[in-house]
């Protein structure tokens, strides 16, 4: 008796320890003005490192240096721009919710009366099974959140973060105080964009200096501004082999029309059914509209066209259907 009764309190600590580490997810949304200031302090850091330190006072040298500090110094602050406006287009951009009233089309052929309706019976094992077909693939099975009681639709996922389920969810990041899903995705890739090339720029422009830190050569400067480009050069130096990494992992989630939670999913599928091609896949992040491809923004036409840029449809390919249907 005394064993059942250890075993049962040794139960209830683990439900309670994983309901804890749930409520403690939800805590880290208070980090979000910390995380933003974090990120426009290294920002404004790099700013002063090349801006102020070195390559604006060039300007006034005359010659060459002058021409070159200038040409530097607009297409570093044309990336800067490019990498705010990506930046708080994640940040503020809700990456897509469920609609409050979305239900999942039901096949009106199997059945006279639509489970659906039956709202006492939702969510429960017992309708889901009733609604799914063991044989169904299962990119066309009926989805429940039990968390947030309502449906799931396709490639939608619950963030224990934002307490809520995301529409084509890749991940929550804390970088953006923001989940990264279906509306905002686009703007996350162009963020870690120009982001590798804004650090890959400042890193060059900041490795004379960071030479002259070893060596003897004379410093045209402030001694606190060779310690200042030293650290900024080592920081960008950080951020873009991170990021670097980063980005291509990404460009392969998108050339296979996959998330990070669905790259999982893949491994155990001989053919990934959301798989497109390459092109078709990199329109439905970016759109079709090649003049809004770089920028974090989508032309009108394309959604209005394109319903997966809305997160709730996706297309299948026709050839992986065909095949789970014989």
């Amino acid at each position: 008796m005394d064993r059942s009764r250890g075993g049962s309190n040794s139960n209830s600590r683990r439900v309670v320890m994983a309901w804890n580490v749930f409520r403690f997810c939800t805590r880290l949304r208070g980090l979000g003005s910390i995380m933003i200031l974090f990120v426009l302090c290294i920002v404004a850091f790099s700013y002063y490192a090349l801006v102020v330190a070195n390559y604006g006072p060039a300007l006034f040298l005359g010659g060459l240096h002058s021409l070159s500090a200038f040409a530097l110094l607009l297409l570093f602050h044309s990336l800067l721009v490019m990498l705010l406006w990506s930046y708080f287009s994640v940040v503020f951009t809700d990456p897509g919710r469920v609609p409050l009233n979305w239900r999942p089309k039901v096949d009106e052929e199997s059945s006279d009366a639509d489970p659906l309706s039956e709202s006492a019976y939702m969510g429960s094992d017992l309708l889901l099974n009733e609604l799914n077909d063991p044989g169904e693939p299962e990119y066309r099975r009926i989805r429940y959140c039990r968390k947030c009681n309502q449906f799931k639709p396709p490639r939608c996922h619950h963030c224990s973060v934002c307490g809520r389920c995301i529409l084509k969810m890749d991940h929550h990041c804390i970088w953006v105080v923001n989940c990264v899903g279906a509306l905002n995705y686009k703007y996350f890739l162009l963020f870690l964009f120009y982001t590798f090339l804004e650090t890959a720029l400042v890193t060059l422009s900041l490795l004379p200096y960071f030479m002259a830190f070893f060596t003897d050569e004379e410093f045209s400067g402030p001694e606190t501004n060779l310690a200042v480009s030293f650290v900024a050069f080592v920081l960008n130096l950080a951020f873009v082999l991170s990021i670097l990494g980063f980005l291509i992992m990404h460009i392969s989630f998108v050339g296979a029309n996959t998330t990070t939670i669905e790259a999982y999913e893949t491994k155990t599928t001989p053919k990934w059914h959301y798989d497109l091609g390459w092109r078709k896949n990199y329109e439905q992040v970016f759109g079709t509209d090649k003049r809004y491809w770089f920028i974090p923004a989508y032309s009108e036409e394309d959604l209005r066209r394109m319903p997966e840029l809305q997160g709730l449809e996706y297309p299948i390919e026709p050839d992986v259907v065909a095949l789970q249907q014989l």
